[in-house]
Formats: C-alpha cells, sequence, structure tokens
C-alpha cells in the first residue's frame, strides 16, 4: 500500500525505474520507424514487400498486446517484462544478420514479425505491474505518467536521435545503436523492479487454471457490458490520431502549400504536448472523475479538437501559426482519456489482467480502424466528411460514457489516509 508521500505529483517512487525503463526501451523501438521501410526498398525489395513486412508485424504486436495482461498476471509482470526484452534483442539480431544482411525476405519476415511480440509484451506489463501495486484511486494519475514515458521514448528521442545518428553510422549503424538502449531499458526493469509488488494469486493457479484465465482476454468482452462498451470509447479514444496521420498530409502539403517539413513539425508539436498532458489529465482524474472528465474534456473535446484541426487551416490558408492551434488543441485533449486505463480494471476486478489485455486490444484496433475508415470513406466524402466521420464517433462516445457505470474510489486527504492505514481500512491496490 502507497501513501501519499510515496509518489511525486501521481509517479509512484516505487516504479520510477520502472518509468525510466519504459522510456529508455521505447526509444530504442522507435529508432527505425522513420526510416526501416526504406532501408528495406533500397535494398531492392518492393514497396508492397516493404509493406507486409509491418503489416505482420503490426498483427503479431496486437496478438502480444491483448494477451499480456493476463500474462503478466499468470506469471508476474517482472518475468513477462523479461521475455519480452530477451525476445526483442534476439529477434532484431537475428533480423539483423539473417534477414536484412542476407536480403532473406522470409527469415525478415520472421524474425521482425516475432520481434513484433516483445515491446508490447514489455510495456503493457509494467501496466499490470502498476495495476496491481498502485492503489485504486491513484492508477489514473501513475498511467498519465506511463503514457507521458512513452511519448518521451517513441515521440520523442526514438524519433529524432536517427536524424542525428545516421549521418554518422548510417542507417545500418543507427539499427545496431537501437539495442543499446534496449538493453539498457531491460536490464533497468530487471533489477529494479524485480522487488517490486507482491505475487499475485493468478500466478499460484495450475496450468490448467491460467488457460482457463487466458481465455478470459476473449471472453469478457461478452460476460461484461461495461467493458464492451470501455472497448469502444478507447478504439474511439485515438481515432483522430492514427486517421489524421493519414489524411491530413493530403490536406496540408497536398491542398494548402504547406512543406512536409511544416506538416511534420505541427505533428511534432501534438506530440511534444501529450507528454504534459498526459500527467496533467492523469492527476486531475482524480478529481474530476474518470468518466466525467474522458465524457467532456476527452470526447467533446476531442471531437471540437478534430473540426478545428480542418476548418482552421482551410479558413485560414498557409499560415503555420494557426495551423499549431489545433495540433495544440488535439494534444490537450486526446490525453484525457488517461483515465481508461484505471476504467478497464475497476470494471473487472477480479480479473484485471483480462481486462487490461481488452484494454491493450482496443488501443491496437484504433490503429487498424482509424485509417480502414479514411481508406473506405475517402472517395465518398472526401477529407471534410471523414473528419466529421471521426467527430460524430467521438460524441457517440460520449454517450457511452452516460451508460458505463464505474466505482471510481474517493480520493482520500492525507489525515484522512493515515487514519485508514491506523486502522487496517486503507483503499487496497485494484
Amino acid at each position: 500500500m502507497q501513501s501519499q508521500s510515496n509518489n511525486w505529483f501521481g509517479l509512484p517512487k516505487m516504479l520510477f525505474w520502472g518509468y525510466i525503463a519504459v522510456a529508455v526501451f521505447m526509444s530504442g523501438d522507435g529508432f527505425e520507424m522513420a526510416f526501416l521501410s526504406k532501408h528495406i526498398t533500397d535494398l531492392g525489395f518492393t514497396p508492397a514487400q516493404s509493406a507486409l513486412v509491418f503489416t505482420v508485424y503490426g498483427l503479431a504486436a496486437a496478438i502480444a498486446a491483448w494477451s499480456s495482461g493476463v500474462v503478466a498476471e499468470i506469471i508476474t509482470p517482472q518475468k513477462a517484462m523479461k521475455i519480452g526484452f530477451c525476445v526483442w534483442v534476439v529477434m532484431h539480431v537475428l533480423f539483423m544478420e539473417l534477414g536484412l544482411g542476407l536480403k532473406n525476405f522470409p527469415m525478415m519476415l520472421l524474425f521482425y514479425g516475432i520481434r513484433g511480440l516483445a515491446y508490447p509484451l514489455f510495456i503493457y506489463s509494467f501496466v499490470m505491474l502498476i495495476v496491481q501495486t498502485v492503489p485504486k484511486h491513484q492508477v489514473s494519475s501513475a498511467m498519465g505518467w506511463f503514457w507521458a514515458m512513452y511519448s518521451i521514448g517513441i515521440g520523442c528521442i526514438g524519433s529524432y536521435l536517427p536524424s542525428f545518428s545516421i549521418p554518422y553510422m548510417g542507417e545500418r549503424g543507427t539499427l545496431w545503436f537501437a539495442i543499446a538502449w534496449v538493453i539498457v531499458g531491460g536490464l533497468i526493469a530487471m533489477f529494479c523492479l524485480r522487488n517490486v509488488g507482491a505475487e499475485s494469486e493468478k500466478a499460484k493457479l495450475t496450468t490448467k487454471e491460467k488457460i482457463t484465465e487466458l481465455t478470459r482476454a476473449v471472453t469478457i468482452l461478452y460476460t461484461n457490458k461495461n467493458i464492451f462498451l470501455a472497448c469502444l470509447i478507447r478504439i474511439i479514444n485515438t481515432i483522430s490520431l492514427f486517421g489524421f496521420a493519414v489524411i491530413m498530409p493530403m490536406l496540408f502539403v497536398g491542398r494548402l502549400d504547406f512543406t512536409m517539413s511544416e506538416w511534420l513539425q505541427i505533428w511534432a508539436v501534438f506530440f511534444f504536448v501529450t507528454i504534459f498532458t498526459n500527467v496533467m489529465w492523469g492527476v486531475l482524474g482524480e478529481y474530476i472523475g474518470w468518466m466525467r472528465q474522458v465524457r467532456w474534456f476527452g470526447c467533446v473535446g476531442c471531437a471540437i479538437s478534430s473540426l478545428a484541426f480542418y476548418y482552421l487551416p482551410v479558413t485560414f490558408g498557409h499560415n503555420f501559426w494557426i495551423a499549431v492551434i489545433p495540433a495544440v488543441m488535439f494534444g490537450i485533449t486526446v490525453a484525457a482519456f488517461v483515465p481508461m486505463t484505471a476504467v478497464f480494471p475497476a470494471l473487472e476486478p477480479h480479473h484485471k489482467g483480462a481486462a487490461i489485455s481488452i484494454y491493450n486490444l482496443s488501443a491496437g484496433l484504433s490503429n487498424f480502424v482509424a485509417p480502414a475508415i479514411a481508406s473506405v470513406a475517402l472517395p465518398f466524402v472526401d477529407i471534410v466528411g471523414v473528419v466529421w466521420i471521426y467527430t460524430g464517433l467521438y460524441l457517440f462516445a460520449g454517450v457511452l460514457t452516460l451508460i458505463i457505470k464505474v466505482d471510481q474510489p474517493a480520493r482520500l486527504s492525507v489525515s484522512e489516509r493515515k487514519d485508514a492505514e491506523r486502522y487496517g481500512d486503507a483503499l487496497d491496490p485494484v
């Protein structure tokens, strides 16, 4: 049990090095995002083959994200993180040597695909450790810090550092450099988290019982209506984020005469803002109320921000600073969904791993659904129509928040918590 003095602005002290591990690990994992597809085509493979490599990787990552919550619960998060770390390093070496090194396409598919299982197992197992360790009423702020570290890793360091390393060591050297970051992040987690938290009761189940628990990552969707509705909300949460990455370059660069550099800078502003707003909304959710914050600042806020992302630049034309405004707005509002991570296990307190697995699944589905909507709708309703579809989905999610019933624990004052701990009546971790 944590007391108020055991966290810094919602960051649990006992998990501090775990957050650092996530940031460092995801920095290495993100190195390749900006150039690997081009590097594969430069080796002589077709764009379709390059896309297939990433498709297989994405499918593996989605499967790992879906199952990671339950896996972490039944073998302990620390063991799951260790497995994810080891799989990443081994598969990356094999991918570099036998795949890229030999220009062997089947080996590239095999080893890069298996590596796709690794990062979700590492980072989402840490989410499970947060849920198991942090008191229920502080999970929202703790998850705000998690997503902030994730953004720092893959969105900032992982995106920008290769722009400096590639001129000095080349693309291949940068891919090898990524291993150093992943190893550092993995070792931090292995040595600094080994004595954190207590072993879950699920880790003591028999093999047959563990398999049964693993199936709950599927069955819970129709046995718990609130989990299903929360899943829909989480899918909609980042639908504009993934969708705008597809359609907005067409608008900004193709029609409004922004340069690609200007568009990328506008998009980078969004990611930079989320570093701070993830933490901010994680803490505020404890005071405002989880679902109230998601409804008004997340759903309604993202609906307004989505429209602004289209109409402000269309109205004012090629004006960089006007275009930055909706990027900042979107960075503020999309992070207001942070408390959803606390909502899922609260809706299914006896099967937290399965609940977190569904949360992870919905996050992955958002990455798939958003561009799918764009690709289907663009020929019929153009960019503005897609923006309105996304806006309508956010408003629909707002309605769903009125249906979900979740008990959010009260936030105790320092004196109340001391009294609760003195008499053994403190809130248990979720």
